[in-house]
């Protein structure tokens, strides 16, 4: 099985180091439940990411959806190349930009507020 990390990096900042693949996602996700739990804002790296499939896009777009649920923010930097291939493909790359700037209740603010 392809190695998978998610560990917290402080200050709301969390980093993944391996694969986000079929084979990791469902650990990632169950992971992630307990890491995120405490935070309002979520900062997700993803510059370790050293393989990605379908499957990997979709927990991206899931956090993406349980942050909108639970009233979190959520943003993820440095996605992979091929994970943004994979979105183009399947047509949900503006989905997918959603998650590269903040997302949640500060993207109401900031529209209120223009």
């Amino acid at each position: 099985m392809p190695e998978f990390e998610l560990k917290s990096l402080g200050d709301d900042k969390f980093a993944i180091r391996g694969a986000l693949t079929f084979e990791t996602v469902t650990g990632a996700l169950e992971t992630s439940k307990d890491l995120f739990e405490d935070h309002a804002r979520i900062e997700i790296d993803l510059s370790g990411v050293t393989e990605s499939d379908s499957a990997g896009l979709a927990l991206l777009l899931e956090w993406i959806n349980w942050a909108k649920h639970y009233v979190r923010e959520i943003r993820y930097t440095d996605i992979p190349g091929p994970m943004r291939a994979i979105a183009e493909i399947s047509e949900v790359e503006d989905l997918l930009r959603v998650g590269e700037r903040w997302t949640g209740p500060i993207e109401t603010r900031e529209q209120e507020e223009g």
